[in-house]
């Protein structure tokens, strides 16, 4: 239990946490603060009572041995105040109103130090007999010692600190949710510069990894955090442009040579003196084919991730497929429907967009059984490029992987049938740049690879 909460904790956001914690930390505070002062201002107001009932007690004993006191004490000035005279045999010799004729109420003894103690009482039988603080302290002469007793209520203190408590229970709550409240709009803005960074961040993509943060006009941890990380970007686009022009030298390098062996194992394959070398040739030659795709498409990912923004000018998409489905049916004796096509013009490189035809064709016809299947047409300001095929299909789990570079399912991993892996990470680079997308649809059998253009510029 106590891992999943704080599995569920580590999952909140940081403004949220770091809100809460101060809500914590504020909560604790103020109802600490709050019985801290009900504690404080309680024991002020016993001891003021303390100190009052003392002064009366001693204004009582200072008259306790006078002619004129009587069996009755008169009220004192601040409030109602019970007091008793008690004789060394226990006899009440004298009281206030309020206890005249009561028998002693105080079963304490009297204190014989200078700063007598006062003591809580609850049974004096004085109105609602409440609780009371009294002392007692000597009076009268050695042959008629006397105690003198003084009690004062403390009703109005237990009122008081009542509505005080009250005032406090439901104050506090308030003022607690308040600076919540700014703490929230507080840790917001404080984060505000680090959500920048993020967006920021969020916007660089691989192939755009010149572009920097902005660093904030501040000396402090975020100002350099920005630091770092325009740092960290140099390094990243330095290590990519170097690994880019790599492989564009070694694609354009590995061209001549490759054309030149080409061209040998043809002719070695046309003139062999055996059946066994022309078959020996012409297994070279197609791993020669293999290998010059494999570095045209190299080259071409290259110019993408080194270019991803390409020049654009009005292409007419239609008569690109037408073209490639011609160079297709030399290379297949597949038969492909293309009576689906129509008219489509879009703004983009002709050459990139005639590439994507093609590797759409290449693959619809490495994996097609019987037929494959080319559809344009325009919808709402969208191209719709639809190549089918009535194949094995790509399993709904592998169709966003089959985007990826260098990827190729189960059906299509043998050295004879399979493709490089780049084909359609070309096409999805492709179609991202002129600002389109690329799906996979079941097409019951086979697969349907649709790409959208957009019609007008991006």
């Amino acid at each position: 239990m106590a891992v999943g909460v704080r599995s569920w904790w580590a999952r909140r956001s940081l403004r949220l946490r770091l809100t809460a914690a101060a809500a914590l930390v504020i909560a604790v505070g103020l109802c600490g603060a709050a019985v801290l002062l009900v504690v404080w201002l309680h024991a002020s107001l016993i001891h003021d009572l303390d100190t009052a009932a003392l002064q009366r007690a001693e204004v009582v004993a200072a008259d306790a041995d006078s002619p004129q006191v009587g069996s009755e004490i008169a009220a004192a000035d601040h409030g109602e105040v019970a007091v008793q005279i008690v004789d060394r045999h226990g006899h009440v010799i004298a009281s206030s109103g309020n206890l005249r004729g009561r028998p002693p109420v105080f079963s304490f003894p009297a204190s014989r130090s200078g700063s007598p103690p006062a003591h809580t009482v609850h049974d004096i039988p004085v109105g609602e007999s409440g609780t009371w603080r009294a002392v007692g302290i000597p009076a009268g002469s050695a042959g008629n010692p006397l105690n003198v007793y003084v009690a004062v209520p403390t009703e109005s203190v237990d009122q008081g600190l009542a509505r005080l408590t009250a005032g406090l229970a439901a104050g506090t709550p308030a003022v607690v949710a308040l600076l919540t409240a700014v703490v929230w709009q507080l840790t917001g803005r404080a984060l505000r510069p680090v959500e920048a960074l993020r967006a920021q961040s969020a916007e660089i993509s691989v192939s755009d990894l010149g572009r920097r943060l902005d660093v904030p006009p501040t000396a402090d941890a975020l100002a350099r955090l920005a630091r770092t990380l325009n740092d960290l970007l140099e390094r990243l686009d330095s290590a990519s442009r170097r690994q880019r022009r790599f492989i564009a030298d070694a694609a354009h390098e590995l061209r001549s040579p490759l054309s030149a062996l080409h061209t040998r194992l043809d002719v070695a394959a046309r003139h062999a003196p055996s059946p066994q070398t022309q078959a020996l040739a012409g297994s070279l030659l197609r791993d020669s084919e293999r290998l010059t795709r494999l570095t045209d498409d190299l080259l071409q990912l290259a110019r993408l991730d080194d270019r991803p923004r390409i020049r654009t000018r009005p292409v007419d998409l239609d008569e690109t497929v037408f073209t490639e489905v011609r160079e297709a049916r030399r290379r297949t004796r597949l038969p492909i429907d293309q009576h689906a096509v129509g008219a489509a013009r879009v703004p983009g490189d002709a050459d990139a967009l005639a590439r994507v035809v093609r590797n759409l064709l290449d693959n619809a016809v490495r994996h097609a059984r019987s037929q494959v299947t080319v559809g344009l047409c325009t919808d709402g300001g969208t191209a719709h490029l639809v190549v089918a095929d009535d194949g094995p299909g790509i399993p709904e789990a592998d169709r966003e992987r089959v985007f990826e570079r260098f990827t190729r399912l189960d059906d299509a991993r043998s050295r004879d049938t399979g493709g490089s892996g780049l084909g359609l990470a070309i096409v999805h680079d492709v179609v991202t740049a002129h600002g389109g997308r690329t799906l996979i649809e079941d097409n019951r059998p086979g697969a349907r690879l649709v790409v959208l253009l957009p019609t007008e510029r991006p």
